[in-house]
């Protein structure tokens, strides 16, 4: 998304391409400012890179649009195909952000592309989202690939992303409350920003909404004459009756998928919206393709972690990592802990300053051995340890920070205690420093 509203770029930039986004960030800094007309006439300077990219697959929602585009690309990769994919925001590393056929964008080659945006720019007021947007299309433009997988930043109409003028597909994952200084304060009004990708005669696959949520999207589809595929209308998934695959059905006929290689029951929605979106698109899968969902990865989306921080836990604990950060991820985190009934789940929460702490708790609370509240001195915008604990309904105490917890967890743990279950959880800045601090290396 685009820079903080309340203190520039955050620490997560670094190196010498933090040092250009920096600069950059002079020319416009710190705000959140929706709009599509600066990019416009930077990409005009730039030649239009975004009118050369091979065909694109645009994915919007609130929950559910990074996996769903991480599903997307490991059935194309399965397909051997070359896929760009540009996502938001980055964990550790800006370089995260852009996957040029099949491999993240060299630090080398992203500071060029960022010097030669800011020769160009010739100082004229520009966010630094609206810059990383152009970069992906300059380098997606540049490098032959026969798919790009574009995340929507934040909402949709006015998201940088959206100067996208003809995609193959579009997609739009869960939708909740988020935003709402951007968005608005209603699902429906939010609904109404996500569906602004939609493009006239593009296909729109969409996974379950409520019923108002899913009428903003069904009428903005119909103005655009927009083929709308609906699940458990135009397409479905369920499990086999054994449970070992799932079951998609189409128009187009049936599939038999394996389960996709990310955790929780919620994934099998976004599984679904990939397939659906896929085969909206028209563009031609190979057969055996679609097995590609089971090798599907998302770092910081119920990841198992394995490295320095795991090593404070006792013998036979698991320790798990979600960035999830509004009241829907709370819900979804929920239902997973819900499934996790052979061991104890202890929760290790940080949250950004602008999220809903208390609706984020509300569903994970009753699931919970314990709760302790962090805020890591590197995280950027986290929300103080105090408030976290006054949204906890009493239930919460204070870390105060990662490790801190983790050894909390393990001075009291005894020989006779059965081995438990630990999620760090509720900011994607969060979870970018507990990726640091356990070694976590993007690939």
């Amino acid at each position: 998304m685009n820079a903080s509203p309340t203190s520039g770029l955050g620490p997560e930039f670094a190196g010498r391409t933090g040092v250009i986004l920096e600069r950059l960030n002079q020319l416009y800094p710190a705000l959140i400012d929706l709009s599509l007309g600066r990019l416009e006439h930077l990409l005009a300077r730039l030649g239009h890179p975004e009118r050369h990219l091979p065909p694109v697959i645009h994915v919007a929602g609130t929950n559910g649009k990074g996996s769903t585009c991480a599903m997307i690309r490991a059935i194309a990769e399965a397909a051997g195909w070359r896929v760009h994919v540009m996502t938001s925001p980055h964990l550790v590393h800006v370089t995260e952000r852009f996957r040029i056929a099949g491999r993240l964008v060299s630090e080398p080659e992203l500071a060029a592309v960022l010097e030669e945006i800011e020769r160009v720019n010739e100082g004229a007021p520009i966010t630094v989202f609206e810059v990383l947007t152009a970069a992906g299309f300059v380098l997606g433009a540049r490098h032959p690939a026969e798919l790009m997988i574009v995340e929507v930043g934040l909402g949709g109409r006015y998201d940088a992303t959206n100067v996208l003028a003809r995609p193959a597909a579009c997609a739009i994952a869960s939708i909740s409350m988020d935003h709402e200084a951007f968005l608005g304060d209603t699902l429906e009004k939010i609904a109404l920003e996500k569906a602004g990708i939609i493009k006239d005669f593009v296909p729109v696959a969409t996974g379950r909404h409520p019923a108002d949520v899913m009428g903003v999207i069904a009428r903005t589809a119909a103005e655009h004459d927009a083929p709308l595929w609906r699940r458990g209308h135009e397409w479905s998934i369920t499990p086999s009756p054994d449970g070992a695959r799932l079951v998609y059905r189409d128009g187009e006929g049936m599939l038999e998928l394996p389960h996709p290689g990310m955790h929780g029951a919620h994934q099998v929605d976004n599984a679904g919206l990939a397939v659906a979106t896929l085969r909206a698109s028209g563009l031609s899968i190979p057969a055996g393709a679609w097995a590609g969902l089971a090798d599907a990865h998302w770092p910081a989306r119920l990841q198992r972690l394995g490295g320095a921080l795991a090593q404070v836990l006792p013998d036979g604990w698991d320790l798990w990592l979600d960035g999830g950060h509004n009241p829907g991820a709370g819900d979804a985190l929920a239902r997973v802990i819900q499934d996790w009934s052979d061991r104890p789940v202890h929760l290790i929460v940080g949250m950004k300053q602008t999220k809903d702490a208390s609706g984020f708790l509300a569903p994970l609370l009753p699931h919970a051995a314990s709760v302790q509240a962090v805020a890591e001195p590197e995280q950027h915008l986290a929300l103080p340890v105090a408030e976290i604990i006054a949204a906890g309904q009493g239930r919460v105490t204070a870390g105060p920070t990662i490790r801190q917890a983790l050894e909390h967890l393990s001075h009291n743990n005894t020989p006779s205690q059965p081995p438990a279950r630990v999620v760090i959880c509720g900011s994607l800045y969060l979870a970018g420093v507990a990726l640091q601090q356990d070694g976590w290396i993007a690939t």
